[in-house]
């Protein structure tokens, strides 16, 4: 969830809880929404889960003013969040210990741990990781608690599972199923890290688009705000799943087209218009979409200020070539050595084209982008790379003399001699 670097552009980044009044939205129309009504204790597991349909807003919650460990406890009776007291969580990660340590950003450090139904009665036991808010840190109680309100309520098999929450004195944490493979971001772009094959991409880039779709045709629309590679996490299938709920808003109500909000985001995913306007919509998260399709595509950030002037923006380089298929071979990730569908790249880039759109309403739906990305793993037409085949080492019993006397017969002598004096053809795809 680092932000660093965009602070200045925009000036909407505190160093406390209280700097965060940019999350709460100035709407063209306000309804005001009575309390939310909550059912009679905490901890009744039994309940059936909230539907979608009575989904709890953080609206609904902040309108009641400051929110006590009791207010958000109840306010969740039926969601199965397990509330954590901060000595258990102490017990999970061994007192957060630097050999639990998985990582930070810039909601505070990550410690992996493990629960069972010691740590909590009837919890099934699993290795889990632990986000511990730091209050000297760029984000603050509003986010904690719009991660829990959202991510407490919303199951969706491309969603990181919350487990739980605590709330106790200055302690704010959450508690997530552990993600083996950590974020699509150390994949992509850490030079230690194995190349991504072609189809675990389009894979990735397809369960991450069944998590935006959920979001946005839910009854009650969430707009995610902030979809970049370091928030899709991947299981040890490569199963890729939404986190970082922090900058999650609700959708347009009723006859609202946008939710007016302060920028807020990361530089390279937050589409143009909302950067100019601050109007946010579904359509602010398929353009985020597309720039993480390109560098799915690409190999490249979004933003790489390491590169010439005119190739630092990866959408601005990208687009002229994203629709030509004769240069598209420009924009695919040397790393693929041209292992993949000539047809599903084309494609693939053609719906990242689209995306990233300056003109949100061109840009498409997410389901729609489920429905074209789908039928590209079916894709098996010839690779677009070369291929090459190293033959065994050539028979030398008679010098070389003949060039076609010895084992193998004739049609030896025009193969040139790789270093270890196997003969090396190269065959590319018709």
């Amino acid at each position: 969830m680092a932000r660093a670097g965009w602070d200045s552009l925009f000036g909407c980044f505190g160093s406390s809880s209280s700097s965060h009044g940019g999350s709460r939205k100035k709407k063209t129309k306000t309804k005001k929404k009575g309390k939310p009504k909550v059912a009679a204790a905490a901890g009744g597991s039994g309940k059936p889960a909230r539907s979608l349909q009575s989904r709890l807003s953080f609206t609904d919650l902040s309108l009641s003013g400051m929110v006590s460990p009791e207010d958000l406890s109840l306010s969740l009776v039926g969601s199965n969040l397990h509330v954590f007291s901060i000595a258990e969580l102490r017990a999970v990660t061994r007192d957060f210990s630097m050999t639990n340590f998985i990582g930070e950003g810039g909601f505070g450090p990550v410690y992996k741990g493990y629960v069972d139904d010691k740590a909590k009665p009837g919890l099934r036991a699993q290795p889990v990781a632990v986000k511990l808010l730091d209050l000297e840190g760029g984000q603050g109680h509003t986010e904690w608690l719009t991660e829990v309100i959202f991510l407490g309520q919303l199951r969706h098999p491309h969603l990181v599972k919350l487990i739980g929450y605590c709330y106790e004195d200055e302690h704010r944490l959450l508690v997530y199923e552990f993600m083996t493979r950590g974020s699509l971001e150390k994949h992509l772009f850490k030079k230690y890290a194995a190349s991504l094959p072609w189809s675990t991409r389009l894979k990735i880039a397809i369960g991450a688009a069944k998590g935006l779709a959920f979001l946005h045709e839910a009854e009650k629309p969430v707009i995610y705000r902030d979809f970049k590679t370091s928030n899709i996490l991947l299981d040890s299938d490569f199963k890729a799943k939404l986190s970082d709920f922090g900058l999650a808003k609700d959708g347009p109500e009723d006859d609202e087209t946008h939710v007016s909000t302060r920028v807020m985001g990361t530089q390279g995913y937050a589409a143009p218009e909302y950067i100019m306007t601050g109007h946010l919509t579904a359509k602010s998260d398929v353009y985020g979409y597309g720039v993480v399709l390109l560098e799915l595509l690409s190999g490249r950030r979004s933003v790489d200020k390491s590169r010439p002037p005119r190739e630092q923006s990866l959408v601005e380089w990208a687009r002229p070539y994203l629709t030509d298929a004769r240069r598209l071979d420009r924009v695919m990730d040397p790393n693929l050595a041209g292992q993949y569908s000539a047809r599903a790249a084309q494609k693939a880039a053609a719906v990242a084209h689209q995306c990233v759109s300056l003109n949100p309403k061109s840009r498409p739906h997410m389901s729609a982008v489920v429905d074209a990305l789908e039928p590209l793993l079916a894709l098996d037409d010839c690779l677009v790379g070369p291929f090459v085949y190293i033959a065994p080492p050539e028979d030398t019993s008679n010098n070389g003399g003949d060039g076609g006397a010895g084992k193998g017969g004739s049609g030896r002598r025009g193969r040139r001699k790789s270093s270890d004096g196997a003969a090396a053809a190269v065959v590319r795809p018709v």
